[in-house]
């Protein structure tokens, strides 16, 4: 073997070992993880448009009970 293929099958081992752990091979590589953060974010964002949607037609109500109460 020469210099060029040593090199070569060691940045082979080094991209395998990386795929690796990105995939996981049987355990959750950093794909899945990385996935299951976006998954929960997703799920905090849309509980927050909820939330704040709530706020708001509570401020509504309030802002027409106030209405009708002063006249």
């Amino acid at each position: 073997m020469d210099d060029f293929e040593i090199t070569v099958l060691s940045d082979l081992a080094a991209l395998k070992s990386q795929m690796a752990s990105l995939i996981g091979l049987g355990q959750p590589g950093r794909l899945t993880m990385l996935e299951q953060r976006m998954e929960q974010h997703e799920l905090y964002l849309q509980r927050m448009k909820g939330l704040v949607g709530a706020f708001f037609v509570f401020l509504t109500i309030a802002q027409i009970a106030v209405d009708y109460f002063k006249h």
